[in-house]
């Protein structure tokens, strides 16, 4: 529909019905569009940027970049400027799933608030509801199950050391990783953006270059 505008759209998934979400980065919003093309703003506010969590419009979001749909239709952003990831079901409710927007970067595991992130960007899901988030800045991988649980999957931490080398957990290394995909065995794979490379990451962490 060539009357909608959008605004440095960046991350698009799409649900089993065929309506595409898009991350409208520079609004700081959610924008869904139906098969027939009509789009509408499932969440956020054009313009204003924050952290609540809400419905709709009362939603607030500081440039997500990342989004991912799973099987029940719930659609989940990387919140990048928050630092968070973000959940919004099919009705517009929005949740912070993981990380925290009040609180200094880093890269802790743990359950919801305690977990941190710095810069997610890529985000995809699984037929189980893990979602697998690109933490660009600390260049690894991380894995969030459905109940907000979060730990790194793959990739060393601190990022002072940009290289591709394959391997397990901690002895794989990511450059500024960005989109990520899972498919239907939960193998996730990874764009490795300053290494120019495709990379898979198995279920149990193990890495290699496509």
């Amino acid at each position: 529909n060539s009357t909608a505008r959008f605004f440095s759209p960046q991350g698009v998934a799409a649900d089993s019905g065929g309506n595409v979400y898009v991350a409208d980065t520079g609004n700081n919003t959610i924008r869904k569009i139906s098969p027939a093309g009509v789009v509408t703003t499932l969440a956020g506010y054009a313009g204003k940027t924050g952290t609540a969590d809400g419905v709709g419009s009362a939603a607030r979001f500081n440039g997500p970049w990342g989004v991912a749909v799973d099987s029940a239709g719930n659609i989940y952003v990387a919140d990048s400027g928050n630092n968070t990831i973000r959940k919004i079901t099919a009705a517009g409710l929005v949740t912070t799933l993981a990380g925290c927007a009040a609180c200094p970067t880093g890269s802790a595991d743990g359950t919801g608030s305690a977990a941190r992130f710095y810069n997610p960007n890529g985000i995809g899901v699984d037929e189980s509801g893990n979602v697998y988030v690109a933490d660009e800045y600390n260049n690894t991988i991380r894995k969030i199950t459905p109940d907000g649980v979060v730990t790194t999957l793959a990739g060393l931490v601190p990022p002072d050391y940009w290289g591709n080398p394959d391997g397990s957990g901690s002895s794989a290394w990511f450059s500024s990783p960005g989109g990520v995909a899972a498919d239907s065995l939960g193998n996730v794979y990874v764009a490795d953006t300053y290494n120019n490379t495709i990379r898979k990451v198995t279920p149990t962490g193990v890495v290699s270059t496509l």
